[in-house]
């Protein structure tokens, strides 16, 4: 994609691509940064550039998708109307979650598709902490675009489909997962449930 490109071009595609991914948009982000890197190392697009353009759009990225999710999202999900009721639990679990595993999840969310333009807007829904958000945030980006920039511009486009594919069933394993969870978690509410109103109707 940004070998047909004027190098300047490039470098502006590459920053608007993933800016608009970490912003919340679903694009393909990782393609297009692991192509850059295939590029660098073929001496067509600058490392120090690649590296300067991608790092400073995933960090801005995620930084407008965590106050979209702050101010939009938010409000959003505690709006009445319809499945109010599921709106608020998924809101609270989101707060619990990122209350105690946010940092993690921010930083590692880059290696996965679907999560890296979901993780931000989701973030500042649950009000996860500024600072908290920015450190792992800055982390994670420099340590994502340096690892596959570094890899595809060494071994080329082999590393680079390698680590798409990687990517994609990283993702597919980790909905199965979440998947099974919300099923048990649902199924744990039910029985919950059930006791409640069965202690309720012999104590009544």
């Amino acid at each position: 994609m940004l070998l047909s490109l004027p190098t300047e071009l490039g470098y502006s595609a590459l920053f608007a691509i993933l800016f608009v991914e970490y912003a919340g948009l679903p694009v393909p982000g990782e393609t297009v940064l692991l192509g850059a890197g295939v590029l660098v190392g073929a001496g067509h697009l600058s490392l120090p550039l690649v590296l300067i353009f991608a790092i400073a759009a995933a960090i801005l990225g995620d930084i407008a998708g965590y106050a979209v999710g702050k101010r939009g999202g938010r409000r959003l999900l505690l709006r009445p109307g319809w499945f109010v009721a599921r709106r608020h639990r998924m809101l609270h679990g989101a707060e619990h979650f990122f209350g105690r595993y946010g940092g993690i999840a921010v930083f590692l969310s880059r290696w996965v598709p679907g999560a890296r333009y979901l993780t931000a807007l989701t973030a500042g829904a649950a009000e996860m902490d500024d600072r908290h958000f920015m450190v792992f945030n800055v982390a994670g980006a420099i340590a994502w675009v340096t690892m596959l920039v570094g890899l595809s511009a060494y071994f080329g486009a082999p590393a680079a489909a390698s680590i798409s594919l990687f990517g994609l069933l990283f993702a597919g394993f980790g909905a199965i997962l979440a998947w099974g969870r919300a099923i048990f978690a649902r199924r744990q509410y039910a029985r919950v449930s059930a006791a409640v109103a069965a202690t309720q109707d012999a104590t009544a």
